[in-house]
């Protein structure tokens, strides 16, 4: 058997992979479930029944208004007269164009509007599971003594940790793209049934591919930088310490800190903005203790975009940087 096969085969064989795959398909079947159970296909009936409902509230507002008048008027000249508008100006009569019934609608399911936060809560929950287990296969292996055992079989340091990543980035991009498939399968269903479908077209196929491919690239870094620091430290403790450390230091510390200094796009230099930059293609910073002042829009907060390609750029920096320095960490240290 190669060493490749081997290392699938301990990556797949393990309970902690089997469980976390398990208690994240039952996760995602949940969601599914709420999905489909709080949402309605909208039809002539609910249509209706919206815009009876908003002619209701128009005319509750509108007979409401209509006592509020004539209480301001009956008050002018007494005491009472304080607790209205002076001689009842700028008091103004409701109109139905201002209840609109899509207020009254029931949730639907627009697959073209709502699938891509789905794609998203997929990607993060299949990077954790990634993040997780790929810490935890090679830290099993360091902790447990079974890679000075394995080094005895196959002495070359590298190609065995180079294969070991291997196998669990090809398995979870196998994971990822079968999961994704159903999922979306899944999703397009419940559009079906308790939705819509009608504004899908070829580019909206496009653009929800596209989403679902910078999904499984975030898995494949969280994977990745799991198993590179668990492979440094020697020991999967190391890998889930430093993220909790990461997350408590830099995402609150640090942000609080900014937020008190008064740095301008404080949220530019938290993880959690990259992220949703790097799955929503963009996403806009402001400052709003700032005016950019413009003759036809007037003072706007300062504002800083964000793009997809720069999410990429850092999510590229940090594999690459976890990954060398656990290959450098495993050429050069001793296997003790």
């Amino acid at each position: 058997m190669s060493l490749y096969s081997a290392e699938t085969k301990r990556l797949t064989k393990r309970r902690f992979t089997k469980l976390f795959l398990l208690g994240v398909t039952l996760i995602l079947a949940a969601v599914a479930v709420g999905m489909f159970f709080t949402n309605q296909k909208l039809g002539p009936e609910q249509i209706a029944s919206a815009q009876a409902e908003a002619q209701q509230e128009y005319q509750r507002s509108f007979d409401q208004f209509g006592r509020d008048l004539a209480n301001c008027q009956a008050a002018q000249g007494k005491p009472r007269a304080a607790d209205w508008p002076p001689k009842c100006a700028g008091m103004t009569a409701p109109t139905p164009d201002q209840f609109e019934a899509a207020w009254f609608m029931p949730p639907t399911f627009d697959f073209r509007e709502k699938f891509p936060d789905m794609v998203t809560t997929l990607g993060a929950l299949l990077a954790l599971v990634a993040f997780i287990v790929g810490a935890s296969f090679v830290g099993a292996e360091w902790s447990s003594g079974g890679m000075m055992n394995l080094l005895l079989w196959r002495p070359q340091r590298l190609r065995v940790l180079g294969t070991k990543l291997a196998a669990l980035l090809v398995f979870f991009t196998a994971v990822t793209v079968v999961i994704s498939a159903v999922w979306t399968a899944a999703f397009y269903g419940i559009a079906e049934a308790r939705g819509s479908t009608e504004s899908l077209t070829s580019g909206a196929w496009q653009s929800i591919a596209l989403m679902e491919l910078r999904g499984l690239a975030l898995v494949v870094v969280a994977g990745a930088v799991g198993f590179g620091l668990a492979s440094l430290g020697r020991h999967t403790a190391m890998a889930l310490g430093l993220t909790i450390g990461v997350v408590i230091v830099f995402q609150f510390g640090l942000g609080t800190v900014l937020n008190m200094a008064g740095v301008k796009f404080a949220e530019a230099y938290l993880i959690p903005i990259w992220l949703i930059a790097w799955m929503n293609k963009e996403v806009k910073v402001e400052d709003f203790n700032s005016c950019d002042f413009s003759s036809s829009a007037g003072c706007r907060p300062d504002s800083l975009l964000l793009t997809w390609p720069m999410a990429g750029g850092l999510l590229a920096g940090v594999f690459v940087v976890v990954v060398v320095a656990s290959m450098w960490a495993m050429r050069s240290r001793d296997i003790t």
